[in-house]
Parts: structure tokens; sequence; C-alpha cells
């Protein structure tokens, strides 16, 4: 008999639980890369980002609210095109979370770990999933609590840049003057934002993993629109004012050249030491793997319930009613690719993968209008989900070649293994009913 997740996640807890996530590793380094693509405006392509996320992000509001249980993207595929388009949906957000976690593993035993310690990155990687791991299984309150610290410590880190940066302009040592200067020496205006604006993409991805907890949602249609909408909100006044305050405090051409961007606001106000950045980026990692790892696990555990992965992932601890199967399971193929270095190939195509999935989630959305529901729901307009789709197109146009033969050999694994899924299914399906 299947056993239901507990529903623990109130709106506030929903709201950090996103939140955190959207806010993760990648803000550290984000800045220095939009400006070498769109100059010294980096809250424009900023602001455009936060705008096209906000577009998929409603698509999503609806169909979690409508359908709310694990799942998430592959489940609303599966109810959209069929079990074949499911699987390959699960598979792409699978493949992403994922690699992104056994990334994260990896830089939580990088540079900023060397500041403290210097240990294997293979040894810190195996200590650091364990952990998430427990944390995951001991139950999604728990996780979503600890969430909730590291993510006010985040949000410190974020407002302390911002407020070194006004420091910086005030006593006379900033420059407003480059929050205007948009275009580059290889990009005009036009396509600087464009450019930049796939890059501040990828800072707002995060969100559509909170689907696969809409279940252990106390109440998904009042929780998670105001969740979603109030997390996006939130992360893109947050990244506007990060990257102003960085670009006005210091020289475009540092910004780039750096690999720590914020670090070097921090160097150019003094007065605060640098250590303590590595401190936040480090709880930054954690965070945004712990998050990553539950929406993974939670991904196994719906995908498996559908039909589309083994049985044994739905397995349920008794007394925690988490997924310790689908958590034991995706730790592990993370672990194997941390400890294995074979991340970096895969890692430029994480937002390749999600862009797949935002497409068919946003036509998803519009197939299921016909299927009706006994509940109230989040309802997205359908001219927004047009535009959600017509801008995953968009953005992938702006993906380089070399991105698009990576991610085509994983997109090619997850078609030969959807086919082999959906047969599977189809056979099993007509041995419980032989006269069909």
């Amino acid at each position: 008999m299947e056993t239901p997740l507990k529903r623990t996640l109130t709106t506030p807890l929903l709201y950090f639980f996103i939140l955190g996530d959207v806010l993760g590793a990648g803000v550290y380094v984000l800045v220095g890369q939009v400006a070498a693509e769109s100059g010294g405006a980096v809250w424009v392509p900023l602001v455009v980002a936060l705008g096209l996320a906000l577009l998929t992000a409603s698509s999503y509001a609806e169909l979690a609210t409508k359908y709310p249980r694990a799942g998430g993207a592959s489940h609303y595929t599966t109810l959209a095109y069929g079990p074949f388009a499911g699987f390959f949906a699960g598979f792409c957000m699978l493949a992403a979370g994922v690699v992104s976690v056994a990334a994260l593993a990896r830089g939580f035993g990088g540079d900023y770990l060397s500041v403290f310690v210097s240990l294997p990155v293979a040894l810190v990687a195996v200590l650091f999933l364990g952990a998430l791991a427990l944390l995951n299984a001991r139950g999604i309150s728990e996780s979503t609590r600890a969430n909730v610290v590291a993510t006010v410590i985040e949000v410190g880190g974020l407002a302390l840049v911002i407020g070194l940066g006004a420091w910086v302009v005030l006593r006379g040592d900033g420059d407003v003057g480059r929050l205007t200067q948009l275009g580059t020496a290889g990009h005009s205006p036009t396509a600087a934002v464009l450019s930049g604006s796939v890059l501040a993409f990828y800072s707002f991805v995060g969100f559509e993993t909170s689907v696969n907890v809409a279940e252990e949602t106390r109440n998904p249609r009042r929780s998670y629109p105001r969740a979603l909408f109030g997390a996006l909100a939130t992360a893109g006044v947050v990244y506007a004012l990060v990257g102003a305050a960085a670009s006005s405090a210091v020289r475009t051409s540092t910004l780039v050249q750096s690999s720590g961007p914020l670090l070097a606001v921090v160097e150019v106000a003094g007065g605060v030491p640098t250590w303590l950045f590595s401190v936040i980026a480090l709880i930054a990692v954690a965070n945004g793997a712990l998050l990553t790892g539950i929406m993974s696990s939670r991904l196994a555990y719906g995908m498996a319930r559908d039909g589309l992965l083994p049985q044994f992932l739905t397995r349920v601890l008794p007394g925690r009613r988490t997924p310790w199967a689908a958590i034991v399971t995706t730790t592990l193929l993370s672990l194997l690719l941390a400890v294995t270095g074979d991340v970096a190939a895969l890692a430029s195509t994480l937002v390749l993968l999600l862009l797949v999935v935002f497409f068919l989630v946003n036509t998803a959305v519009l197939r299921l209008r016909r299927d009706t529901v006994p509940h109230d729901h989040f309802t997205t307009p359908k001219a927004v989900a047009l535009l959600a789709s017509a801008s995953c197109v968009l953005l992938a146009t702006q993906i380089e070649g070399e991105v698009w033969a990576r991610g085509s050999a994983v997109l090619a694994v997850g078609v030969l293994l959807a086919w082999v899924a959906s047969r599977r299914r189809r056979k099993m399906a007509e041995g419980a009913n032989p006269s069909a």
C-alpha cells in the first residue's frame, strides 16, 4: 500500500525553501559573468531574466496547485503528453539535479573550504553528501528549517554587499555612471541584454524544484503561489541591488576578471574581513545542495510512483515518511560524479536541460486546460503561458554550440531511456488487462 508523504510545509517555510534555492551559490560569481556580456548595467539583464522566470513560474503555479503531488514536471508532462514525454522531462530534471549536487559537492571542497582546512575533494564530497542525505531523510520539515537559517545568512551576506557598495559610492570612490553603460565591444545594447539575460536566467532557476514538495505543503492552493511569486520577487530585488552595488563600487573590468566579484566589493570597501565571505559562500553551497537533493529525491519518488522508474524508489521510512530509497539512490549518483570529477562537461548543459523542461511544462499547462479537478487552483492567463514557451525557445537560441553538442548527447540518452520505459509500462498495462 502506498504511503503518502507528510504535509508539514507552511507558507513561510515554502517561501524560504524557494528563496534559498534561487539565492544559491551562483550569485557569488554571477555578477562578473553578466558584466562580461552586458557591460556595467548588470542590473538590466537581471531584471529581464526575472521577468522571463516569472512567466514560466506562472505555469508551475497552476500545475502545482492543480496537481499537488511529488513528481513535478515529469508528472505534468505525463498527464499532458503520455509516459514517453513524462519520463523524458523527468530525466532532464534528474540529470540536472544530480549533476548540480555533484558540482556543489566539489565546490564545497574547493577554494572556499581551503581557507580554513585542506582536505581531498573526494573525501569532502563523501562527508558532505552523506550529511546532506541524512538531513534529507530525517524529514522535509527539519530540512526546510535548516534552509531558513542558511537562507537568512545568505541574504544577510548579500545585504552586506549592497551596504558596502553604497558606502563606497557615498565616500566618493564609486561611479554610478557605470549603471547606465549597456553594451560591450562585442555586443550592441540589445545583444548585450539578450546574452546577459541567458546567464542571469540561470540565477533564477531553482524555483521549479519546489513543485516536488507541493504534496508536503499544508494548503498548496493558498501557499504555493504566494511563496513562489514572493520568493522570486525577493530574489529579483536582491539581485538587482547586488548588481548595482557591485558595478558602481568596482570597475567593470575588475568584475569581469574576478572569480569572486562580490569579494572584490568587500576588498574595495574595507572594514570587513574577507574570510567572512568564504563562510557565507560555503553556507550558500551547502544550502543549494540540500535543496537540490530534496528535489532530486522527490522527483525520483514521484516518477517511480508513476511507473516511470523502478518501484523500489517509492519506499518510504515508516516513521519519518521520507523517500529513503530515492534519497540514497540520487545521493550515490551525485557522489559518483563528484569523486570522478566528470562534472564540468555536464554542468554547462544544466540551463539547456531546464529550458527543455520549461518548454514542456509551459505547453502542458495549455494542453491540460480541458482536464478538470474537484478543487480550486491557480490559473495562469493563456497569453502568459504562450510567452513563457516562446521565451524558452528564445533563450535556447542564445546557448553556444559547444553546449548544444554536449547537451544533445544527454538528451539522446533521455530519449532512449524514455522509449524503453514507455514500452515497459505499456507491456505492464497490457498484462494487467489482457482483454484490452
